[in-house]
């Protein structure tokens, strides 16, 4: 096939613009393997889409899009807005290397308030919202939340548990002796007094807290005069817990009851984002993004595209305060407005408290794109380092990483971690579960041809020309020459010759610094014991053997909650159930005869019998 040429682009540009729609969607830009390129939206699809053949226009990561561009899809919407919205989710979805992209997207953890239950739980959620109650949030980091969660047990004694535990549970816990629990479990307080202290944590999560301090000094004062002086205690350290966490609140003291502030700086080409949560009136954290862009893009674009991503899959504030205006400011807070159906407002604020919230996050901005503009260097000099001790051609971009797992052969798994310049590439880590019943237990050298084998198969299948990065530009393999030659054939079977391939082994006596690498035409070497790459990649092969044993335990721990009658055909939970009610066990059901199986309601003669006949054949 013939080189992308910019000619080529704008002719299929053009093609496709004569039937494009002329309402307010979404268009995507395609290459050659049907990856999509960029996604955009537009009020109308034809004339934006149109804009694109005007080369004088056009700079030059824009003339490579259109050079790659081999087709076009349209989604018309009835909105803008909703265009908007639209284009948020297909970029995060596709992740098309022309857009600005949000690369780290985690969910972020909350407080959740249960009322689906007579004593209502206070307890950390993180995912899909499927408990009936109040969710608070979001936090910026679990140990946000967990601070927050200590407070409240102190102020508030709600209880933690789970509802099992609290239903089986005969005599108080030590939650309850520290006074960090009322103890409903064991009638420790009655329904009306656990009633008010939920009442009043929703309060102080939802900022109408200013009578709580009241209240409590109130009831302290009351069991002083009564000479109640073990309850006048409790009152005093959950009056002292609620002062100190009100007296640690930084940048905001009722500057505004729900808002996000979001600070961007540019430095050295790179664009670093720090949001700050608030809600209550209280300061719930902050977190620092880098969204990948071009060094061309202005920091208000890219801010810009960071709003629309971010809250894509995130409930939005009443407030958003930005550092820097941006282009559809406007759009944004009505398509925001109009998925959370109450007023979403983003302003950027010019005085006051608010722009000394905003100043404050630019700072941390700032500093943080500081810091990992240092730690890219530095990781670009390992890299370069690394290089040079392997006789690469280049630095790798990607490093792929493979160590094994498992117990005398049982539950053995494969694990694959990745980095490059920007450290560890989480998202690109696989596990293998080792499928050959016929290795031997513990065929080390087996597992691992099984996983080159896996891998380089699906990465010819869905990147033959290497043209999606997802090729390794070098392999570290956890072992030594048995481990590396076994690597070599199987790579040679599937027929991948210009890979690099570095074995790493313990060296004499397993010390760490004594490493021996072995590279296919090289003698054994060593790195000497204070060389910074040495120290690089201990740690990727450390990181490596962490996944891998990581994996194994995960999948030893589900192996040992399988019961026997998992396997048995034509038994599912509702009967499996029954069983384990009438016979106590599963081993009792393995003992049991037939007659004695089929005396459980919901089980047949014939399942009794297909019930006996699996576990006695």
């Amino acid at each position: 096939m013939a080189a992308p040429t910019l000619s080529n682009g704008i002719g299929v540009i053009r093609t496709f613009s004569k039937t494009a729609p002329t309402a307010p969607g979404v268009y995507r830009m395609l290459d050659k393997n049907g990856d999509v390129l960029y996604v955009g939206k537009a009020k109308n699809i034809q004339k934006r889409v149109t804009s694109y053949t005007q080369v004088a226009r056009l700079n030059n990561r824009l003339q490579r899009m259109v050079s790659a561009t081999l087709s076009m899809v349209f989604v018309t919407t009835r909105t803008e807005a909703e265009a908007l919205l639209l284009e948020a989710s297909l970029i995060k979805r596709f992740k098309p290397p022309f857009n600005v992209l949000l690369k780290d997207d985690k969910s972020f953890p909350y407080i959740l308030l249960r009322t689906d239950h007579e004593w209502p739980q206070i307890t950390k959620h993180r995912g899909a919202r499927r408990h009936k109650g109040h969710y608070y949030g979001p936090f910026a980091s679990v140990s946000a939340v967990n601070r927050t969660l200590n407070t409240l047990q102190k102020v508030f004694q709600l209880r933690s548990c789970t509802d099992n535990t609290l239903e089986t549970r005969t005599r108080v816990c030590l939650l309850y002796q520290i006074k960090r629990c009322s103890g409903p479990c064991v009638g420790k307080v009655g329904d009306d007094e656990y009633k008010d202290m939920v009442q009043e944590t929703r309060a102080f999560l939802e900022g109408r807290n200013s009578n709580i301090q009241k209240k409590f000094a109130a009831s302290m004062q009351q069991a002083s005069d009564e000479l109640e002086f073990e309850k006048a205690a409790v009152y005093r350290d959950r009056l002292n817990a609620l002062t100190h966490i009100q007296s640690h609140q930084s940048m905001v003291n009722a500057m505004v009851d729900e808002a996000d502030v979001v600070g961007a700086a540019k430095v050295g080409g790179q664009v670093g984002i720090q949001l700050f949560f608030f809600r209550a009136g209280q300061n719930w954290g902050h977190r620092a993004y880098f969204p990948k862009h071009d060094k061309s893009d202005e920091l208000e674009d890219v801010l810009a595209a960071f709003v629309a991503q971010f809250y894509d899959n995130k409930p939005a504030p009443k407030s958003i305060l930005l550092s820097h205006k941006i282009d559809d400011q406007a759009l944004l807070s009505a398509a925001f407005s109009e998925r959370m159906e109450r007023k979403v407002q983003i302003s950027v604020p010019i005085r006051g408290k608010k722009y000394d919230a905003v100043n404050e996050a630019v700072r941390n901005a700032k500093e943080a794109v500081e810091r990992k503009l240092a730690e890219s260097a530095s990781q670009t000099r390992l890299l370069e380092g690394v290089a040079d001790k392997f006789d690469l051609e280049a630095p790798p971009e990607r490093i792929e990483i493979y160590d094994n797992s498992h117990i005398q052969g049982s539950n053995a798994v494969g694990g694959m971690v990745v980095a490059g310049p920007d450290g560890f590439m989480k998202n690109s880590y696989r596990k293998f579960n080792i499928k050959d019943t016929e290795l031997s237990p513990g065929d080390d050298f087996g597992m691992m041809r099984e996983v080159l084998r896996r891998r380089f198969a699906r990465l010819i299948k869905e990147d033959e020309d290497r043209t999606r990065g997802h090729w390794p530009d070098l392999l570290l393999i956890d072992g030594g020459k048995g481990q590396l030659s076994s690597v070599m054939e199987t790579l040679q079977e599937a027929g991948v010759s210009d890979v690099p391939v570095v074995a790493i082994s313990k060296g004499p006596d397993r010390n760490a610094g004594r490493e021996q690498f072995h590279i296919p035409g090289r003698s054994i070497f060593t790195l000497p014991p204070n060389d910074p790459v040495l120290y690089y990649l201990q740690r990727l092969r450390d990181e490596a053997h962490r996944f891998a044993i990581g994996s194994h335990r995960a999948r030893r721990k589900a192996d040992v909650k399988k019961s026997p009658l998992d396997g048995v055909p034509g038994i599912g939970p509702k009967r499996k159930k029954a069983l384990l009610h009438h016979f106590g066990s599963a081993k009792a059901v393995v003992g049991a005869d037939v007659r004695d199986i089929a005396s459980v309601e919901g089980i047949s003669r014939a399942i009794a019998q297909k019930i006996y006949d699996h576990f006695h054949d």
